[in-house]
């Protein structure tokens, strides 16, 4: 997580927000009382539908009919409010310190949202946000450095197969590799499996390149399609 998090107050008006979402290029804001509770959210989708920017939302007749005297004027508050507090999202979606990043991306995209405030007793600790699993990610997937033996690199490829045993089952896929360079051959009945075969042999280390001779048979015409060519 990033900590301390950037923060505004509920009593802040949007410009200072403004102000800060740009200089620190940043796209929300945790709102926090003086005291560190949590109180809300500010971020990007608060502030598209604005008066000064004419981009309110337009709505016919009869939705405003059928809206009500409350809704309607929480909608002006929202275009027009000056205060952080007025436009903010409440009850932002937040997250222990000690959780998982499984959980965190977990709620990223069962809420639909880009960041998330790491919360203990109602106190602000940090936020996590998609560029922090990014950060995380980028080491993961760093190419490993030094020489592998072909050997290795083929158990390694093997081994994932026989974990990925629900797609990759039944031995159709054969592993070659000298000096690093991987040669796959067999034959799919289904054609989005050789996209995956592939995958595995490029994550293993010291993997050069790939060599798709896979070809695809469509099971009840009995169609041969060669791999693609890649240059």
């Amino acid at each position: 997580m990033t900590a301390p998090a950037i923060t505004v107050a509920p009593a802040d008006t949007i410009t200072t927000a403004l102000h800060l979402m740009l200089s620190h290029k940043i796209s929300g804001l945790p709102v926090i009382t003086s005291n560190g509770q949590l109180v809300g959210l500010l971020t990007e989708g608060d502030l598209l539908r604005r008066n000064e920017l004419g981009t309110e939302e337009k709505t016919s007749w009869l939705q405003s009919l059928l809206r009500s005297s409350g809704k309607l004027a929480s909608d002006y508050v929202h275009t027009h409010g000056r205060k952080v507090g007025e436009i903010m999202s409440h009850e932002p979606v937040s997250i222990p310190p000690d959780a998982s990043l499984q959980d965190a991306v977990d709620l990223m995209i069962r809420h639909h949202v880009k960041r998330l405030p790491v919360v203990r007793n109602e106190q602000l600790l940090g936020i996590i946000s998609r560029a922090d699993i990014l950060r995380a990610l980028l080491p993961a997937i760093r190419e490993e450095a030094g020489t592998v033996s072909d050997d290795i690199i083929k158990k390694a490829i093997l081994e994932e197969y026989r974990n990925q045993h629900k797609w990759a089952g039944g031995n159709f896929i054969n592993v070659d590799v000298r000096n690093g360079v991987v040669e796959l051959n067999g034959t799919l009945t289904d054609d989005r499996l050789r996209a995956a075969a592939r995958v595995v042999a490029e994550n293993v280390p010291g993997v050069v390149s790939v060599i798709d001779n896979m070809t695809f048979v469509e099971p009840f015409s009995s169609t041969e399609i060669p791999p693609p060519m890649f240059p």
